[in-house]
């Protein structure tokens, strides 16, 4: 049985705000990942269409702004909306390439009424399936402006080879409960998603990565000034207000006793590959495993629900 899962890691940066150019540039390396035999091929949080990074530099609280309203109606414009097949393209791909494919998007769901955002992480199978979407559970800090709350109907893991994989958005990894539910669905490659810097991945990789004895892989976007279209609204306020670098990367994999296999890379875009070896896994729970011989659900129990949310609860036999 192969014991190991050749991994990509695609630390790039988002044509800013332009679905359709963003989707193009995942699909390229995606072909570019299968090329060198990767079997999964991880993307940044919130890629597609970016990160909203204005609302940091143009007073994103302020009440009633007309440049916060358009940058969030052009950034809604370009958001995803899974029910009409915009990643149909990217799903037919996978299929074709039998590349499985963890993507950040900006979602904006129907069954929510169609108009807010969502910071979602999505899991396409090797046969080109949806196999989950998790909306972020909780947006941090000013990323409450422009993206709602999300729900546990994703917090799901998914099986390739002998991995059991499941992932999380930037800092709900710090959150303490969604890791150890999916730890108890038995994950042991663990997907964490940021839209980028070093000083998020450098430290919680590796303490996931003790914690679960599972590996971490933390895959980061980039954000340059000049990554900015040349159509974005507000181009020359962003162009005034905000650095040089906004993402530098950090994009790292941690081995299942915490010690870097893969270091954090700064500033260089393209995809990091490595392999690794289940039998590591293995070794590391020897001694501790957290929902398994090192448990005590007779003592502590934690309660998962998964119902995805929605203010309409249609009982009728007939759909709306």
């Amino acid at each position: 049985m192969d014991n190991y899962l050749k991994v990509g890691l695609a630390q790039i940066a988002p044509v800013w705000l332009d679905k359709a150019a963003t989707t193009q540039k995942i699909m390229d390396c995606m072909e570019e990942g299968a090329s060198n035999k990767a079997e999964l091929l991880v993307f940044g949080e919130a890629l597609l269409p970016g990160y909203p990074f204005w609302l940091a530099y143009t007073n994103g609280a302020g009440w009633d702004l007309k440049i916060n309203k358009q940058l969030h109606a052009h950034y809604s414009c370009n958001a995803v909306t899974l029910e009409a097949g915009e990643l149909g393209r990217v799903c037919d791909l996978a299929a074709k390439l039998h590349l499985a494919v963890y993507l950040g998007i900006i979602e904006r769901p129907l069954d929510r009424g169609g108009h807010s955002l969502y910071c979602s992480l999505v899991y396409i199978d090797g046969t080109g399936k949806i196999r989950s979407v998790h909306r972020k559970l909780q947006p941090t800090y000013d990323e409450r402006l422009t993206w709602a709350p999300g729900d546990g109907h994703g917090l799901r893991t998914h099986s390739l080879k002998q991995y059991t994989l499941g992932g999380l958005n930037c800092w709900e990894n710090w959150m303490p409960l969604p890791r150890a539910s999916l730890y108890a669905q038995g994950e042991n490659l663990h997907i964490a998603v940021w839209p980028g810097n070093l000083n998020n991945t450098k430290d919680i990789t590796r303490f996931i990565a003790r914690e679960s004895r599972s590996y971490v892989i933390s895959v980061s976007s980039l954000m340059r000034k000049s990554d900015f279209p040349k159509d974005t609204p507000y181009l020359d306020v962003l162009q005034q207000n905000t650095p040089e670098v906004m993402a530098n990367g950090g994009s790292c994999i941690a081995g299942p006793d915490g010690e870097w296999i893969l270091e954090p890379v700064v500033d260089d875009e393209g995809i990091l590959y490595a392999s690794l070896d289940i039998n590591r896994v293995f070794e590391e729970r020897q001694n501790f495993d957290p929902a398994g011989h090192y448990s005590r659900p007779d003592v502590t129990q934690l309660h998962l629900n998964r119902e995805r949310q929605s203010t309409l609860k249609d009982k009728a036999d007939n759909p709306l």
